[in-house]
């Protein structure tokens, strides 16, 4: 019988753990993050072929994040306690992506202030993450993530506003990263910032500023008269 492929198979430096470590957690499909997550896999099935399964039955990282603990449960490897480890790391995600933030919105009608609060998270990334930081009327700031290379299919103003909305924003700020370290927008930023501004004046929630992140600097759209 043909022994199972599992993670002792690979070179050492291949390995998940090894490669977060060397590289940074950003380095890691979303299979390597889920088995480590997991921990191991169960007898006659390595971690490696459970991670996969569960993507390849829910799709994608937003419905395995939606899952329930039944329907996580009912996957092959996957017992309550690995289901509630899948959950807890969700559910951390989620409430780190929706902290109350330092700044009062007052504030944060300043790009350097901005620039200094999402710095830490952005600049470090090598794919571009975009960012919307709803101003609400408690003057509270929520900040949701979408990851991903900027372009249309990615940030769409349905998504995007459907945070604002839901946090009952009167404005929201736009932030994204540029792994390349050169701040000046893309014609894509253009674009999509021009999209996103319209539809805000459409659903009456006013776009102040949209500022691009690097590790040792930032564009502001507003400074640059593009808002």
């Amino acid at each position: 019988m043909r022994k199972s492929f599992t993670l002792h198979d690979l070179p050492t430096d291949e390995r998940p753990r090894e490669r977060l470590v060397k590289f940074g957690e950003q380095a890691l499909s979303a299979q390597e993050l889920l088995q480590l997550i997991l921990g191991r896999g169960v007898a006659g099935e390595s971690v490696t072929v459970t991670a996969q399964k569960l993507l390849s039955h829910f799709g994608s990282l937003q419905k395995l994040a939606e899952a329930s603990i039944e329907e996580l449960s009912s996957i092959k490897g996957i017992g309550l306690a690995k289901a509630a480890q899948i959950k807890a790391a969700f559910e951390i995600g989620r409430r780190l992506s929706t902290q109350t933030l330092p700044y009062k919105s007052k504030e944060l009608t300043d790009p350097e202030k901005v620039y200094k609060l999402i710095k830490s998270k952005l600049k470090n990334y090598h794919k571009e993450h975009f960012y919307i930081i709803a101003l609400n009327s408690r003057n509270h700031s929520i900040a949701e993530v979408s990851v991903g290379s900027l372009n249309a299919s990615v940030v769409h103003p349905r998504e995007v506003f459907a945070e604002a909305i839901k946090n009952k924003a009167a404005s929201v700020i736009f932030a994204h990263n540029h792994p390349s370290g050169d701040p000046e927008p893309s014609e894509d930023d253009l674009e999509i910032t021009k999209r996103l501004t319209e539809a805000g004046k459409i659903l009456g929630i006013e776009v102040v500023d949209h500022i691009i992140v690097t590790k040792n600097n930032y564009f502001s759209f507003k400074n640059g008269r593009l808002i």
